[in-house]
């Protein structure tokens, strides 16, 4: 997904991932049963501030905090705009 919005400072935009239909042992997750996404990619990244260049780069993989970021709808789509200090991990 291309996004035509450019995040400041040190945030990045997130497009998560889907959440789990199935458990590892076959069971089928009801919608309301199921968890918000932890995992997604970033699909636009901010300059950085001043003293601290940017680690993320569009098209990583990363895990971040469940209640991490801010969701968004553009353009049709819902999106995280987050800190890069709320990710935890690249994949």
């Amino acid at each position: 997904m291309k996004v035509n919005i450019k995040p400041l400072a040190d945030r990045v935009i997130v497009e998560s991932a889907e959440a789990e239909q199935k458990t590892a042992a076959g069971i089928i997750i009801p919608d309301t049963a199921k968890e918000k996404p932890q995992k997604g990619t970033v699909i636009a990244v901010g300059p950085g501030k001043k003293d601290e260049p940017m680690t993320l780069k569009e098209g990583d993989v990363v895990l971040y905090g469940k209640y991490a970021g801010t969701e968004v709808t553009i353009d049709g789509n819902t999106v995280l705009i987050m800190k890069e200090s709320d990710v935890y991990a690249t994949l």
